[in-house]
């Protein structure tokens, strides 16, 4: 593989990335346009061929792609200096901007204008959920079996409350079995192997995992060391560390786990606050992933002890940011200089293929979940045997919602609007219909 000419320098890098975060809107689709029109189309640092290579190996990794291909571009071109300035760039400004929005979440949550205005907000968020579910579904259930696959993994979490990392983990393991005795189950197969010469690059893989995975526990060490496992910065830590391995198939894969287990698990939010904090991420650039820092702030805000609540918020969404993105680094820095080498790996191409099929039915089950409780005000549970449902309290339906969601899905799948315009028309619409 050549590198494309002209080469730039490190500053034309930063500088390059830097418009990139601030620009990279509509989630990993149009970030990852975004990139390919400023990074191959106009500027022509990377070629066509190496940059959908290189798109094709981030979708192998868990974490958000988008972020993950703007650190290999600024890796393939500087080295790691270009990779850590390139993945930096592409989240900081997104991170600085949700991160106001939470502290002005926190503190406004519970007046009615903001009540109102994120009424339509939540069910703006709960039509463009469904709108990425059959976007997904249309390209990844290419075959009977991964269509399957897809149900069972909705039934898996929706029914049968497995998980969510049990199903992700689960279904790569399936994916890594059927491609080697069924791979036209699956619609994969090889590809021709770019060619790769040199010893094999072990060393610089080894040193990148421990220098990196030293980076991503150090906070946690520090929290663990002066606050205790008790503190809820280490819940927050651990829980975000977790969901780092284990998140394919982007933020909307994870959101409906993650929102189980912030209201029900740790008792951090609200529920319906997970689609407030989605509402947020995608009015700002950067990853979706992002809405994880609205969490972590709102949970170490909620329990502020020893700090103040506004200390408090901003460790908790630093730590959440760091143990979220740092990943990030760790698979590129390790895993970048195998690349070319990766042509023929059917099985783990299987394996991909496999999760992205249980990310439709992840996805699904996300949808229902919000479509439950965002119009509906009280949903409780009810148990036969393995199996668990929700239960909504009818008198307790808010038309409000019900028909800002119909406004939402009618401007999303047939008028096609753009998800800022959507999410602003129904925060007004909320307005609105709160004061009638």
């Amino acid at each position: 593989m050549s590198r494309p000419q002209p080469s730039p320098s490190f500053l034309q890098l930063a500088r390059a990335f830097w418009r990139i975060g601030l620009l990279s809107f509509g989630g990993p689709a149009g970030q990852i346009a975004l990139m390919h029109r400023e990074l191959v189309e106009d500027r022509g640092w990377v070629s066509e061929d190496d940059y959908l290579h290189a798109l094709n190996f981030c979708h192998f990794l868990p974490g958000p792609e988008a972020q993950q291909l703007a650190t290999w571009i600024g890796w393939r071109l500087h080295g790691w200096r270009g990779g850590l300035a390139a993945g930096l760039l592409f989240v900081i400004p997104g991170a600085v901007i949700i991160l106001a929005l939470s502290m002005l979440y926190a503190v406004a949550a519970n007046l009615d204008w903001f009540e109102a205005l994120f009424l339509g907000v939540k069910a703006a968020v709960l039509a463009i959920v469904l709108q990425a579910l059959v976007r997904i579904a249309g390209r990844a259930l290419n075959t009977r079996f991964k269509q399957v696959l897809a149900i069972a993994a909705f039934a898996a979490l929706f029914l049968f409350d497995l998980p969510f990392p049990v199903v992700i983990l689960g279904a790569g393991i399936l994916g890594l079995a059927i491609a080697r005795v069924r791979p036209h189950w699956l619609a994969v197969s090889a590809t021709p192997s770019r060619i790769a010469t040199g010893p094999r690059p072990w060393r610089a893989t080894l040193q990148s995992i421990v220098i990196w995975a030293l980076i991503w526990a150090a906070p946690m060490g520090l929290v663990l060391a002066t606050l205790g496992p008790e503190h809820v910065l280490w819940d927050i830590g651990t829980f975000f560390s977790q969901l780092a391995v284990v998140t394919f198939g982007g933020a909307y894969a994870v959101l409906a786990y993650m929102a189980q287990e912030a209201v029900q698990g740790f008792g951090w939010l609200k529920p319906g606050e997970m689609a407030d904090g989605l509402g947020l991420a995608e009015t700002t650039p950067g990853p979706l992933i992002m809405v994880t820092q609205f969490v972590g702030y709102l949970a170490a805000y909620r329990a502020p002890e020893p700090f103040t609540p506004l200390v408090a918020g901003l460790l908790g969404a630093g730590l959440t940011t760091w143990v979220t993105f740092a990943p990030c680094f760790l698979w590129i820095f390790a895993f970048a200089p195998w690349i070319d080498r990766l042509g023929n790996a059917v099985r783990i191409k299987g394996g991909l293929a496999v999760i992205t099929a249980a990310v439709v039915g992840v996805i699904a089950n996300l949808a229902v979940w919000f479509a439950i409780h965002v119009i509906f005000a009280a949903v409780g549970e009810a148990r036969f045997g393995p199996v668990r449902l929700y239960v909504p309290d009818w008198a307790t339906l808010d038309w409000r919602a019900a028909l800002l969601t119909a406004l939402a899905c009618a401007l999303v799948f047939v008028a096609k609007w753009s998800v800022v315009r959507v999410l602003a028309i129904n925060a007004v619409g909320g307005l609105i219909l709160s004061a009638l």
